[in-house]
């Protein structure tokens, strides 16, 4: 299943976090998204679709945006509720912007999912960086979202956030599990020129954790998540080119989710190769993750004096 992803501009967001940058992440100048805007890509997605797709209102906090304005939105994309692709909306939002009166509202106009910014599941982490809210906040808003028993409930993850560290991180990601949501975003920190957390960076006030550290931790989570049921449907800021242009530290690569890929093919290697093994058969679909990102797979086995051979079947 694919999105019909539509970006809602700063309209709903109450504060301004140390991290954000929405114009540049999202690619967006900044302009309301209106309803002619959404009907006429609708429209050109649906006509030329083959799969399921979802109408999705990212960024902006869509439920904080003025209800009339926001009700306007929903019932423009369920003018397609007719089309044979169309799989209901996604919507992304605070979770101190959920109540029992906006679920009535998504719940009626056909939205199938929630995706919640938690960011972190700590709360000096969350007040550090300006979020506004606290974690009793997620946890209210999961437990009333899960009541309703009729939206998929996603969950974001920021990893590297000012005054986190590694068991900060497996701490919040523990919490994260523990509120079983469906589906699981995890986006490790870029810090962004024009930012609160890029002032700290420059400052030397912010330091982030090493690249590495970043990795591991999302190829344990990924692992974690699967073995909770709990489908990571985005590793990694997507890559853009006002992104590469305002990145000025943190964690972005464009292949982010390529190098995680390539780092839990190589723990599940390591405990089968050898010198004696060192020929690997895997499905053809897996053979660049055996082989690694640049090669890194190879690069390390070689380190430890084993030829690693990647044959496809």
């Amino acid at each position: 299943m694919g999105n019909i992803s539509l970006f809602i501009p700063h309209l709903g967001c109450p504060h301004k976090c140390s991290f954000c940058n929405q114009n540049t992440i999202t690619g967006t100048d900044g302009h309301r998204v209106e309803p002619e805007q959404v009907r006429a890509v609708c429209k050109e997605q649906f006509e030329k679709t083959t799969q399921k797709l979802q109408v999705a209102f990212f960024g902006g906090s869509f439920t904080a945006i003025p209800k009339d304005y926001m009700i306007e939105l929903l019932e423009t994309a369920n003018e397609f509720a007719d089309e044979k692709y169309f799989d209901g909306v996604r919507i992304s939002t605070r979770p101190d912007c959920i109540n029992s009166e906006i679920l009535d509202i998504l719940k009626k106009y056909n939205v199938k999912a929630i995706e919640l910014g938690t960011q972190s599941m700590n709360d000096e982490v969350l007040e550090l960086n300006e979020r506004g809210h606290t974690v009793e906040d997620v946890e209210n808003a999961v437990g009333l979202i899960k009541k309703y028993g009729c939206f998929e409930l996603g969950l974001q993850m920021m990893i590297g956030l000012y005054g986190s560290d590694e068991q900060t991180e497996r701490n919040s990601f523990k919490k994260i599990v523990s509120l079983a949501p469906d589906t699981l975003r995890i986006y490790p920190t870029v810090i962004m020129n024009g930012t609160k957390l890029g002032d700290l960076y420059k400052q030397g006030v912010y330091k982030p954790f090493g690249f590495e550290t970043a990795v591991n931790l999302c190829v344990d989570f990924l692992l974690e998540c699967e073995k909770n049921n709990i489908r990571v449907i985005k590793l990694g800021l997507h890559s853009s080119e006002d992104v590469k242009e305002n990145a000025i530290g943190g964690f972005y690569h464009p292949a982010f989710g390529e190098i995680c890929g390539s780092e839990i093919y190589r723990r599940k290697l390591e405990k089968i190769v050898n010198k004696q093994n060192n020929i690997i058969t895997v499905p053809k679909r897996d053979i660049s993750k055996a082989i690694g990102y640049k090669k890194c797979n190879i690069k390390y086995f070689a380190n430890k004096g084993i030829e690693l051979i990647v044959k496809g079947e």
